[in-house]
């Protein structure tokens, strides 16, 4: 009689429909790439892809667990000339799979990057690199006065005059044509924020 009701709980067990777990927008995961990305190399349509770093947690239970892998693409990078702004990286993560080999499609915004990848994220999730700095103020000033001092030792007072003003054309030309980028190495810690709400159900999640 035991072993009957005890098949009669197995069997219940398993007709019924596994737990969903609702996790809303907005909710946080930050991952680890594993994937180099850069304005300089990786083009659009690029994959990339990371793991989960931190679990996430819906009442004490783990729903997605540390080593979770994220997959997504690269969908716009942008290197202007030096004048012209910041580098930008546009990412969108779209697959998520669990260790148990479990996918899902999600959608996530990009919200923060580490500070070692000097790139800071704005309110759309866009990545910026580095933009006109000190240093290149001083590459162009020093570009010209290297040109002055040319051209006073050439010509006198009015060779310096000449030679300044082929100074800055040069420097100018030089820092110009020079650009900006912005890279995200492996290793880079990255969070991303749901933008749609996505179910898993209890038993992918796992405790």
């Amino acid at each position: 009689m035991k072993r009957f009701f005890a098949g009669l709980c197995l069997a219940a067990m398993m007709a019924a429909p596994a737990l969903a777990q609702n996790l809303p927008v907005g909710t946080g995961m930050k991952m680890k790439l594993e994937t180099p990305i850069s304005t300089e190399r990786s083009r659009p349509g690029d994959l990339f892809h990371g793991r989960v770093t931190e679990p996430v947690r819906v009442d004490g239970r783990t729903i997605i667990p540390v080593g979770t892998a994220i997959q997504g693409r690269v969908m716009h990078l942008s290197e202007p000339r030096r004048i012209a702004g910041t580098p930008e990286i546009v990412l969108r993560p779209d697959r998520l799979t669990l260790p148990n080999g479990n996918e899902y499609a999600f959608s996530a915004t990009i919200v923060d990057t580490d500070k070692a990848s000097k790139t800071t994220v704005n309110d759309e999730g866009k990545i910026h690199g580095p933009g006109r700095s000190g240093h290149d103020n001083a590459e162009l000033i020093g570009g010209a006065g290297g040109g002055t001092v040319i051209g006073a030792l050439a010509g006198g007072a009015k060779g310096g005059l000449i030679g300044g003003a082929v100074g800055v054309t040069v420097a100018a030309a030089h820092w110009m044509t020079k650009r900006h980028t912005a890279t995200l190495p492996a290793g880079s810690e990255i969070t991303l924020e749901l933008s749609r709400p996505m179910s898993l159900t209890a038993v992918d999640a796992g405790e």
